[in-house]
């Protein structure tokens, strides 16, 4: 099947185009040696548990040197003078041991992530989930099912792995379906799903996640200062229409033209799972899920909108309300869950929740593992001093070469994609880069919400480039069903362009939005003492 597609692709041409081809092969054939280092490189790297404890060492036996060596900074602030700690000392073995329950169960992500995906774990376990992406997509006008697809790629990330499970093949059979090539499908959900997983128009799990190591990375410097869940919203927001028409864009101009007509025939073509057909019930308890959530959206507001709501602080400002978001969105997540389960018959009594619940506690177990290390390593740097001295040493020899601005945020951006090929989690990247980037930017004058929007923006668009995401072997299996030796290569090279394109447009807007001085969140400014 796939030699018919290459004959395919040679003849659709003239002899002319044999040596732009030949071009392309030669690169495709660096970019594959490129890959296999990667591959090869990033398969030798322990469990990413392991290279927290390793870090952890690290850190500690560097307190031991700074300490040994007088190493100290005068904070810019209070003209206190900092002194690193040695964390080898008496009083802070002591303090490990004792303090270990408290340093993992106060773990400001841990609360947040867990409350999150309660909430979501019976939406997505009930079916809502999955099957309003179904239904969102497959009552989409053809003209617009590119589009289509993306959005609800991106929208996915609602429910963190839903979207790799089932919109990514799904994109490939309605593809197929309609008569263009299923890889093409395959592509468009891939980088909706993975390359746009920070944008959205709603919160997601990722916020609190995110928000829960940038909140105590900036309290380093400021101890006062709150960095709320929707934090990056708007610019978020702004990236989703973005992403849709890029998508679109590399989608029907580059990538189907490269693949030419699909002329296979896909291998065990499945038969709809009967949990997943729209039926007559389905629809049924989507229009109960849809009035749930309705009805919850209009008590919210009856607890932020009124002058002196439960969700209002005394001087009338939106503070609790932020605060309480996450806890807003774990409502909004499970009760159209229940309903929809209770309607198509998936909950016939709260041992059904119960259960659910449960499940989705089972499936963040791996998390809570990295959560334990995550906390201790956050906690061991801010005990040494090491995270504001690297701060403040970093800040005074970028000001020293007049590297800032623009510039300095957009080679962090690049630096955050460059280590996202190598370290596939957002959070086990951003523990260990928080402590000492947002400080550091803060110090320079940025906001902590700034440092995590550059962030969020760099960890996103070369997911779909690694081979170290933890989903990219599922997606090579599906697109093997519409040809058999698809590899690697061949996938990336579909990827290439979505994540050239995403990269470029999304840096492009942070640029925009800071030289017209938007607000990127509900009072989350761009510079650092303005909130």
């Amino acid at each position: 099947m796939s030699e018919k597609n290459n004959d395919l692709k040679q003849d659709s041409g003239n002899g002319e185009n044999e040596p732009a081809k030949g071009e392309q092969d030669s690169k495709r054939g660096f970019f594959n040696w490129f890959l296999d280092v990667v591959e090869r490189g990033g398969n030798k790297l322990p469990d990413p548990v392991t290279v927290f404890v390793i870090i952890i060492a690290i850190v500690m036996f560097i307190s031991l040197f700074s300490y040994l060596f007088g190493v100290s900074v005068i904070h810019p602030n209070t003209g206190e003078e900092i002194e690193a700690v040695n964390l080898f000392s008496g009083e802070n073995i002591q303090r490990m041991f004792r303090e270990m329950p408290q340093t993992f169960a106060e773990f400001p992500p841990l609360g947040l992530v867990l409350v999150v995906m309660l909430g979501i774990g019976v939406a997505d376990r009930t079916g809502l989930v999955t099957t309003s992406l179904k239904r969102f997509v497959e009552g989409t006008p053809s003209s617009l099912i590119t589009a289509a697809i993306v959005f609800a790629g991106i929208m996915s990330s609602l429910a963190a792995d839903a979207g790799y499970v089932v919109l990514i093949p799904l994109g490939a059979v309605i593809f197929y379906g309609i008569g263009r090539h299923p890889l093409a499908g395959l592509a468009a959900a891939f980088a909706g799903v993975s390359a746009g997983f920070s944008a959205n128009l709603l919160l997601t799990s990722l916020d609190p996640l995110l928000v829960g190591f940038t909140g105590p990375a900036a309290r380093i410097v400021d101890t006062d200062y709150f960095v709320n869940v929707a934090a990056n919203w708007y610019i978020m927001i702004a990236l989703v229409p973005v992403f849709v028409l890029s998508g679109w864009y590399v989608t029907e101009k580059i990538i189907e033209p490269r693949l030419g007509k699909y002329e296979g025939t896909p291998e065990d073509m499945e038969e709809e799972d009967e949990n997943t057909k729209i039926t007559p019930l389905v629809k049924k308890g989507h229009r109960w899920a849809g009035i749930v959530v309705l009805l919850s959206l209009i008590a919210t507001a009856f607890l932020v909108i009124p002058e002196n709501a439960p969700l209002r602080g005394e001087d009338g400002d939106l503070v609790p309300f932020y605060q309480s978001l996450v806890a807003i969105i774990f409502f909004i997540f499970l009760l159209p869950g229940i309903a929809y389960g209770i309607v198509t018959k998936q909950i016939k009594s709260d041992k059904d929740v119960a259960k659910m619940t449960a499940d989705s506690m089972a499936s963040m177990g791996a998390y809570i593992v990295l959560a334990f290390v995550a906390a201790h390593l956050i906690a061991f740097f801010n005990w040494s001093n090491l995270g504001l001295i690297i701060a403040v040493t970093g800040a005074e020899v970028l000001q020293g070469i007049g590297f800032g601005g623009i510039p300095l945020i957009v080679a962090f951006i690049f630096v955050s994609a460059f280590i996202n090929l190598f370290i596939g989690s957002a959070s086990a990247k951003w523990a260990i880069m928080a402590p000492v980037f947002v400080p550091m930017l803060m110090l320079m004058g940025y906001s902590p919400e700034l440092t995590q929007a550059a962030y969020r923006i760099g960890d996103s668009f070369t997911n779909i480039l690694t081979p170290l995401l933890p989903y990219f072997p599922l997606v090579i299996i599906f697109a093997q069903k519409y040809q058999k030796d698809i590899g690697l290569g061949t996938l990336i090279s579909l990827m290439v362009p979505f994540s050239i394109a995403f990269g470029i447009l999304s840096t492009i807007t942070l640029v925009i939005w800071i030289l017209l001085g938007l607000p990127l969140g509900p009072d989350s400014p761009l510079i650092y003492g303005t909130q």
